[in-house]
């Protein structure tokens, strides 16, 4: 296995206790059958199954439910620095229906963060890898962190 040096160590590590700690305190992502399979500084990849009280009149997933996946997939990949980030604002995009029983996998990459404020792609793909929509977060960092470090670590 490729060793990381320290530095990207503790940035993992961080970023792992980080979304141990978020899930836990998530009970809507939870609620929504959510799972965090990866996470690490500045990503995250969550899956959600989709289940008949997901479906619209169509018989497809509400778009609401494949948002919901794709705004906590952000939220956790922006709150991976252990620094407290809000989402300011958001767009998506829907591209293909989600069918019952989909798995939807949502992975957030940050693509920049500059300040106070960063900016994430989220694509949310079917099982069959079909990008079903394309998601843009903007956030912004306010106070405080998530795990609070302890005197004399900064």
């Amino acid at each position: 296995m490729h060793k990381l040096p320290h530095d990207l160590q503790a940035a993992q590590a961080l970023a792992v206790a980080v979304g141990a700690m978020l899930f836990e305190r998530d009970p809507a992502s939870r609620g929504l059958g959510m799972q965090l399979a990866e996470i690490r500084p500045g990503y995250a990849r969550m899956t959600m199954t989709i289940r008949p009280d997901m479906l619209n009149g169509h018989q497809s997933c509400h778009g609401g439910f494949i948002f919901a996946l794709a705004d906590s997939a952000f939220a956790f990949a922006c709150n991976s620095h252990n620094l407290n980030t809000v989402g300011a604002a958001c767009t998506i995009d829907y591209l293909a229906p989600g069918r019952l029983g989909d798995v939807l996998t949502a992975e957030a990459s940050e693509q920049v963060l500059a300040g106070r404020s960063g900016v994430y792609d989220v694509s949310i793909r079917n099982d069959e890898g079909v990008t079903v929509a394309l998601f843009r977060g903007k956030s912004h960092r306010v106070s405080g962190e998530v795990i609070p470090s302890q005197p004399g670590e900064h």
